[in-house]
């Protein structure tokens, strides 16, 4: 872990700040191996390495990829490591003790979903984390924004059902892209932290 303060590269490099979920997480998650799907300029990647971890980056997007590689240069970080990865067609395995995908599955083709998820879940190591935030489609909130994915109420947590879910809710909050009328869109946002259970002797 180094010493720069908390919101050091948010600010000298004005990225959005890291996801919320991601900075609660850190405060009981000890620092390991992390896989960040999705991982645009860096935000939650460079926050991580800021607290201690290995850091995975992967996104699809050359321009940001771009950006957080010069960030990785300028401050002499060892421990990010970035790849231009499709999530839409990948296949992926590993031994992480957090896998993190924030505000992306909204972004990707429907049918690449449950696959993602399944390799997420075989790239965590017993005891190890998921987190996942993304869209939602509802009755009382319904996605007119054209994401090719929204979660149904109950669909994240049906896929960790054997493992064990920290934290689950499905509350109401804003993207950052706006209105007709300029205000921030709202929508129901899938939240999902859990921890894969131990494997028995």
């Amino acid at each position: 872990m180094n010493d720069k303060a908390e919101g050091y590269y948010t600010e000298k490099y004005q990225l959005t700040a890291p996801h919320s979920e991601v900075v609660e997480a850190v405060k009981f998650i000890p620092p390991g191996r992390v896989l960040d799907l999705g991982c645009g300029k860096g935000r939650n990647a460079l926050y991580l390495n800021l607290k201690g971890f290995d850091v995975t980056a992967w996104d699809r997007n050359p321009a940001s990829l771009a950006q957080l590689n010069q960030i990785i240069a300028d401050e002499g970080l060892s421990a990010i490591h970035t790849a231009e990865k499709d999530l839409n067609d990948l296949r992926f395995n590993g031994a992480y003790q957090w896998v993190i995908s924030t505000v992306v599955m909204m972004f990707l083709q429907p049918n690449s979903i449950p696959q993602l998820i399944a390799d997420m879940q075989a790239s965590t190591i017993p005891g190890g984390y998921n987190l996942v935030v993304s869209a939602m489609d509802s009755e009382d909130y319904p996605c007119n924004v054209g994401f090719p994915f929204t979660f149904k109420s109950g669909e994240l947590s049906e896929y960790y059902r054997r493992w064990h879910i920290l934290k689950y809710n499905e509350h109401v909050g804003q993207l950052h892209r706006t209105d007709e009328h300029g205000k921030r869109i709202s929508l129901r946002f899938a939240t999902l932290l859990a921890q894969k259970t131990q494997l028995k002797n």
